[in-house]
């Protein structure tokens, strides 16, 4: 795509929806490219917190070199249990040009890291296809984990498609009453559902029925993620889940809509580290960690739906 001039001519038809900003499903409407800000806060410029090669991600990113990851500032949601608020929210990093992300691009390859992962990357993704266009005219041949809060524009992932090599989505609730309570998941402009894009929806299922449809486009773009011989992931949609106390997230139907709906060998990480951060303690049913029995009920859901490549973390419970 860089030979092509297509991987450039993306990028800039994704900095285009800067003005007005339509990159995430929000639409906020702002003109950022004039210095206008939206829900997310994030200005036209971009902001990294931190870049570096990182061996918690799963291990078929991680392998022996680490994963290369790029952590952006800001984000389109307000989870009240976020453990990176100073950043996602905060908006704590450092100002970085397109020709900075690059070269982290490429100082990460040379560092020996399997891919370049960028976290939170919906509201700067006009600057990480400008960025890959020109790491991938300096030598830049890893490819590009997509790590996604699962909540994306379906626009904009058809502008993505072939520009991402894996995608790594979370879907996070079943329930949109209770993405909108603990994540704000909900347009805050009004004018968003009586848009053609937004006509589908009411204001409390748009995360469940986006993420859905975000996550068939996905696997339409990219298919499965198989390892490779090596034991890493070069390519597909591996998803992820975090298990709640009181099954907030409605694990159980989550894992039965993604074995009906996905290929059941799709890779699904069923995590256990929610930790109750930020303002957790002021909502009763996540202000603790979540039990054994909470998790074996999401891994048995997720067995139980034929489910057959699953990442069962061991319990971390304290």
């Amino acid at each position: 795509m860089h030979r092509s001039g297509e991987l450039k001519k993306r990028g800039e038809a994704l900095w285009n929806r800067m003005s007005p900003c339509k990159l995430c499903p929000r639409s906020c409407g702002v003109d950022r490219l004039a210095g206008e800000t939206g829900f997310c806060h994030a200005p036209s410029d971009l902001v990294i917190s931190s870049f570096h090669p990182h061996y918690g991600e799963e291990p078929p990113l991680v392998g022996r070199g680490g994963s290369g990851t790029v952590f952006f500032s800001h984000c389109g949601l307000r989870c009240v249990f976020c453990i990176n608020h100073e950043t996602s929210m905060g908006g704590e990093g450092a100002p970085a040009t397109i020709e900075e992300l690059a070269q982290m691009m490429l100082r990460l390859q040379e560092r020996g890291c399997h891919n370049i992962n960028v976290v939170t990357p919906s509201h700067y993704s006009p600057h990480i296809a400008l960025a890959l266009d020109i790491a991938a005219g300096q030598g830049l041949r890893l490819p590009l984990v997509y790590n996604t809060c699962g909540w994306e524009q379906m626009e904009i992932l058809r502008i993505l498609d072939g520009i991402v090599d894996i995608y790594l989505a979370d879907f996070k609730y079943w329930c949109g009453e209770m993405a909108a309570i603990y994540s704000n998941c909900a347009p805050p402009d009004p004018r968003f559902l009586e848009s053609e894009a937004g006509a589908r929806y009411s204001a409390t299922d748009i995360y469940p029925d986006l993420t859905k449809m975000a996550l068939l486009e996905m696997q339409r773009q990219v298919g499965v993620a198989r390892p490779a011989d090596d034991g890493l992931i070069y390519r597909g949609l591996m998803v992820r889940h975090l298990v709640m106390p009181n099954n907030v997230g409605g694990s159980p139907d989550i894992l039965r809509w993604i074995a009906a709906n996905l290929p059941k060998d799709t890779y699904v990480n069923i995590m256990s580290q929610y930790r109750p951060m930020y303002r957790a303690h002021e909502f009763p049913d996540i202000a603790r960690r979540v039990t054994r029995q909470e998790y074996q009920q999401a891994v048995d859901a997720a067995q139980d739906a034929g489910l057959v490549n699953l990442d069962i973390q061991g319990f971390r419970f304290f």
